[in-house]
């Protein structure tokens, strides 16, 4: 630059367009709140198809970025026994009775096939309409429409979304790891 140039001009600053504050993980009171909402919601529960053959579903955009669903269960229909990979949830049921049998135990992750449950671990709840529990990370249950003629239906929240989902076989005090599924092979 010469002597005689004139000197450039600072720009101003510009006010820096206000960030929006990470999203805090939601608890599992904030995902229980959302379901039992979810499950009071008499037209959104009305839009979801019943299918008498197996379970139906549609996803829904839960709290904080979980993963949400929205699911119909025919007359004598379950899960099976399964986790949730890790992710903590809550579920309550908006419609009809389901039964939740689970383990009061904590269950390593990883290294095991087959396991022998303690005696005294299993739980069973019934959930009516409006009923609704959360769970932490290493939860594994069943859920059950035991009805032989009531469809069910109920609200799930999921945070982190699923990373995967370990599917097991009960036959008394065994448990046994079956099969690992991963997102997009239950949708």
């Amino acid at each position: 630059m010469s002597p005689s140039a004139p000197l450039p001009v600072p720009t101003p600053a510009r006010p820096s367009a206000p960030t929006a504050a990470p999203t805090a993980a939601p608890t599992a009171a904030e995902l229980l709140d959302f379901v039992r909402r979810t499950a009071a919601d008499s037209g959104l529960i009305a839009s979801l198809p019943l299918d008498p053959e197996g379970r139906s579903w549609i996803r829904l955009d839960g709290p904080g970025g979980s993963e949400a669903w929205l699911i119909g269960w025919p007359p004598g229909t379950g899960t099976g026994w399964h986790d949730h990979g890790g992710s903590q949830g809550a579920f309550a049921t908006a419609a009809g009775t389901l039964t939740e049998d689970s383990l009061a135990v904590r269950l390593p992750t990883e290294g095991w096939k087959t396991l022998e449950l303690a005696e005294g671990v299993d739980r069973t709840r019934q959930l009516t309409p409006g009923d609704g529990r959360a769970f932490g990370a290493h939860h594994v249950h069943q859920v059950l429409n035991e009805s032989t003629a009531e469809h069910a239906v109920s609200a799930h929240a999921y945070y982190p979304p699923l990373p995967l989902m370990r599917r097991y076989s009960r036959n008394g005090p065994l448990l046994r790891l079956e099969q690992v599924e991963l997102p997009g092979e239950w949708e």
